[in-house]
């Protein structure tokens, strides 16, 4: 596909390890500039996908929608975050996991602290003022309040993006059949 130099700039590769594990997505100027080093090869997942044309004044290039690196990647050292309002709220996309709402929005304890709840990953969710005042100093059960989501604790980044792609790589797939 041929595209205008503005429309390539903002299209995205995917980029796997060495070992095929997809690990990012990344811009096309960076791409092309690990695929010149010889730090990156194309990869073709025989799902049919395209190559990305960009123009130069002096040449084509072709660039694959998915490269592999040829490098070894080295992986940060990666622990779960502490929690914390910030870390909690992002887990919980803003939104109360008791109403939905996506306002005045406080953290709630699903065990209260004064009945031996802690502060950890699956103890904590993001709730609206007024979710969070009819729970009082109950669980949610006794308050006749649901989850929508059960709270967990937030998985490596690599290891979401790789769900996340393969999940969109076989819509993608069942929508060519």
């Amino acid at each position: 596909m041929t595209i205008s130099a503005t429309q390539a700039l903002s299209k995205t590769v995917a980029v796997f390890s060495k070992s095929y594990l997809p690990i990012n997505q990344i811009n096309i100027k960076r791409a092309i500039i690990l695929l010149v080093t010889g730090k990156a090869e194309p990869l073709d997942l025989n799902d049919g996908s395209q190559f990305i044309s960009v123009h130069s004044p002096t040449m084509l290039l072709l660039v694959p929608q998915h490269i592999r690196l040829t490098v070894n990647h080295r992986e940060k050292i990666w622990k779960a975050p502490t929690v914390n309002r910030r870390e909690v709220l992002r887990r919980d996309r803003q939104t109360c996991q008791y109403c939905g709402n996506t306002r005045h929005l406080t953290i709630d304890h699903l065990i209260p602290v004064s009945k031996g709840g802690e502060s950890t990953w699956d103890n904590v969710v993001t709730a609206c003022e007024t979710c969070n005042n009819r729970k009082g100093d109950r669980t949610p059960q006794q308050a006749g309040l649901t989850l929508r989501r059960q709270p967990k604790t937030p998985v490596h980044p690599i290891v979401a993006f790789a769900a996340q792609f393969w999940r969109a790589h076989k819509i993608q797939r069942e929508g060519q059949s």
